[in-house]
């Protein structure tokens, strides 16, 4: 039996898993507080019952160095050696959560994809992953002549650049109201819906009725914004996410010529399924192709919106089973096909 984990600033999500004809079969998972535990031992002690685990790996927020890796959201430092004394497990690992959700790509089917554009599908070439959700994760997949290997990034710190005017005020307020510096996570992720939303009421004077501000206040605006955007009931609203959706789409672009992936450029995380109707309006691929004198390098890159939210964790096992079997020679995958 495989344990994977995806480790977040708030939640951690833990699952188990098998193998059945080569693929990979759920067997339990369950979500946990974060802030209700000590740290990652005590909630894996919690989650195994009585199952014999043969290898583990977890994946987690931010650059993992020699298997190692302090939490910036959590008091807790996290090191695969320790773990897998304490938990009595031969082999733990730690990878960096975009990485764990690029290993877990080539584990979905076509149902759990949703395409955007087609594109030139017959490329053999890298692949890229951008995750919108708490944060902005960025990811690359770069093709070495068989396989896809993902390399994780922190390119979702970059600087954010505005293309147009509503984003160059919009980049001035932010700059003011965070005192600094302004990433594309300020505006690309779960913080950037109500900092774009903040901006076109306060800068650009955009109504917010009575009703719509006791919701937002009392309710999470994530969802408000985005239910009353989709249903096109509240103009800020619409406004609101209208700007987010360019934006990610100008970063994906971005992130796709940074490495060239014409494989294809896979849109992650937990917003991109709640909003996949915007998604499929042209917002999202007009700010992507909108490239100047390479914009028809990114038209011919297919793009994807990941629909299954346990792609991180079918990653983190798949990474499990594939390293173990590297370091103990012994595969359970391998030895599932009949």
């Amino acid at each position: 039996m495989i344990l994977a984990g995806d480790v977040g600033g708030t939640k951690v999500n833990l699952a188990l898993y098998d193998f059945v004809n080569g693929n990979l079969k759920h067997t339990r998972d369950k979500q946990y507080w974060a802030k209700d535990y000590s740290g990652l031992e005590e909630i894996v002690k919690e989650f195994i019952v009585s199952e014999k685990i043969t290898s583990a790996c977890f994946g987690v927020p931010g650059p993992v160095r020699e298997g190692r890796l302090r939490l910036t959201n959590l008091p807790w430092t996290l090191d695969s050696r320790e773990l897998a004394t304490r938990l009595k497990i031969d082999y733990v690992f730690l990878i960096n959560d975009l990485q764990a959700n690029g290993y877990g790509i080539a584990e979905l089917t076509s149902e759990q994809i949703y395409t955007l554009s087609e594109g030139d599908a017959r490329q053999m070439a890298n692949r890229a992953l951008i995750s919108a959700g708490t944060g902005l994760g960025e990811a690359f997949m770069i093709w070495d002549g068989r396989d896809y290997v993902p390399y994780p990034s922190e390119g979702g710190h970059s600087d954010f650049a505005p293309r147009n005017e509503d984003e160059i005020d919009l980049l001035r307020f932010l700059k003011q109201k965070y005192n600094g510096r302004i990433s594309f996570e300020r505006v690309v992720s779960g913080q950037g819906l109500p900092n774009i939303y903040e901006f076109l009421r306060e800068v650009r004077g955009l109504d917010e009725p009575a009703w719509l501000a006791e919701r937002m206040a009392k309710e999470d605006p994530n969802a408000v914004i985005t239910e009353l955007a989709l249903a096109a009931k509240s103009e800020i609203c619409e406004k609101t996410l209208d700007m987010f959706v360019s934006a990610y789409g100008a970063e994906a672009g971005n992130l796709a010529l940074k490495i060239l992936s014409l494989g294809g450029l896979y849109v992650g995380g937990g917003i991109a399924p709640r909003i996949l109707e915007k998604l499929k309006d042209g917002t999202f691929m007009k700010a992507f192709t909108d490239k100047g004198r390479l914009s028809q390098l990114l038209v011919n890159t297919p793009v994807r919106v990941i629909l299954e939210s346990k792609t991180a964790l079918m990653g983190a096992a798949a990474y499990a089973e594939a390293r173990a079997a590297e370091l103990s020679g012994i595969s359970p995958r391998a030895a599932s096909v009949k």
